[in-house]
Parts: structure tokens; sequence; C-alpha cells
């Protein structure tokens, strides 16, 4: 019997996408396994930038220490206010300016297709401009032109992309929704409040649906971050780690599940 493949999936999120390093630093820890990452928006930026080797401590530091707005920068709208060339050279750096053949641990990026609505996952070229794409906010970031396609956040259509991990081959998927919830404080006082606020309510609705097939789901208690709350990166790491080890029983289980899989004669647990 072939091991079964572990899947993990890192949501959109914004700021509060920051969670996904606490977590990983969790699953670095208790030694739990996966074989690939898929990533939406946020999550595909803390996917890349840890599939390219950058260790994930030294991540959290990063995070914690560097004044990430002074990447965005705001300028006379052209299909978005920002157009991303300094973020790209952001990017570039913490990946190490890496293709996706360079990375060793594979990395899948959810973004999303202005021309056919479609979602779109990139494994292919270049991870620093598939990063710019997945987390190219619509109306904020300009849209990524990539072959005959314009694309932008992936969240749009997929955010937290666990059915993209099982049509990808996950039979085990361990999947982090940094969530929308009712304690979020909404504030609505310019134009980028209300795409956000706008995109956020869009994709609680998408949620209900997908997170029950994950076979473990960790979901930070982040909900009350902004989603340009990048300064707060310390409290949102930490509460990454948090839901991580709060989740730790089911994750020893399916990590169980998979050394019990390699071991002959032995059967993986049935429940799922």
């Amino acid at each position: 019997m072939d091991k079964p493949k572990m899947g993990l999936v890192l949501g959109a999120g914004s700021a509060r996408g920051l969670a996904h390093v606490g977590v990983l630093q969790v699953l670095e820890e208790q030694g739990i396994p996966f074989d690939f990452i898929v990533g939406s928006s946020m999550g595909a930026m803390i996917a890349g930038i840890y599939g390219s080797g950058t260790d994930i401590k030294i991540l959290g530091k990063v995070f914690e220490q560097i004044d990430l707005g002074r990447f965005f920068e705001i300028g006379i709208p052209h299909m978005g206010f920002i157009n991303g060339t300094k973020i790209n050279e952001f990017l570039k750096l913490l990946t190490k300016k890496q293709s996706f053949d360079d990375l060793a641990l594979p990395v899948y990026m959810v973004a999303t297709d202005l021309y056919t609505g479609t979602t779109v996952v990139i494994n292919e070229g270049v991870v620093a401009e598939a990063i710019r794409a997945s987390i190219s906010i619509p109306g904020i970031f300009r849209p990524v032109p990539w072959d005959h396609m314009l694309l932008v956040d992936g969240a749009v259509t997929d955010r937290v992309p666990v059915e993209a991990a099982s049509q990808l081959g996950a039979d085990i998927i361990i999947a982090v929704d940094v969530k929308f919830g009712a304690e979020k404080k909404i504030v609505i006082n310019n134009t980028l409040d209300v795409i956000l606020t706008s995109l956020d309510i869009m994709q609680k609705q998408q949620l209900d649906t997908i997170t029950n097939k994950a076979d473990v789901l960790i979901q930070p208690a982040v909900a009350g971050y902004n989603s340009w709350d990048f300064n707060k990166a310390h409290e949102i790491i930490a509460l990454g780690r948090e839901a991580a080890l709060a989740k730790l029983g089911q994750l020893q289980e399916v990590k169980q599940m998979l050394i019990d899989s390699t071991v002959p004669g032995t059967k993986p647990s049935e429940e799922r």
C-alpha cells in the first residue's frame, strides 16, 4: 500500500495570515510531517517563503521586526492602488529568487483568473511572482498577467483551498483558517477598508462549505485583528502557536496514521 500523502493548507487572511508562522513552528517542533503545502493569498506568501528554505523561527522574527507597510506603496490607481514593485523585491529577497523547481518541498499557490472567474493553481515559474499573483487583492493590488490570464487574489474563489489539496493527491489534510469572526471590530474609514471588509464577508460564506473536508482544522483566534495589522505580528504569530497546540492531539493522531501505514502488517486508521 502506498504511503498516504499529507497536505497542509494555509488560508487567506492578510495580516491575520501571520498566524500561519506560529502553526508551522509547532508542526516542526512536534515532528508533524506533510508532503506539500497549498496556500491562498497570505497563506501562499507564508508557504512560498517557508518552502524556499527560510528557517521558520527566523521568519517569525522578520515579520515581528519589519514594517511591512513600507512595501505597500500607494499611487494613482491603474487597476489597483498598489503596483507591487516594492513588495515584489521583498518577496524575491525572502524566497531567495527561487523557482518552484528549486524548492525542497512542493508548494502550490491559488490565484483567481479575472477573465474566466476560475481558480488557478500555480506550481511553476518564479515563486515570488506567483505569491504576488495570489495576494493581489482586487482594487488594491494591480492584477498580475500570467500566460493568457489576469490573476488576482486566490481568496476571491478559494479562501481555504482544501479541495485543491484533495485534487493534488492529499489523503490527509491539515487546514489552517485565519477566520473572520463575529468578534472582529469593523472599521470603515477609506476605500481600502471597504474593499477588504467586503472580501472578508464573501470569504466567510465560502468557508462553511469547505472546512469540513479537512481532517484537522486549525483556527487561530485572530478574528479581532484587521487586515493591515502587520505591526501586531508577534501577537498574531503567538495565537497561531496556541491554536496549533490546542489541536496537538488530532495532529499526533494523523501522524500516527502515517507511521502505521509504513509498518508491514499494520493498517492505518479508517477514521478520518
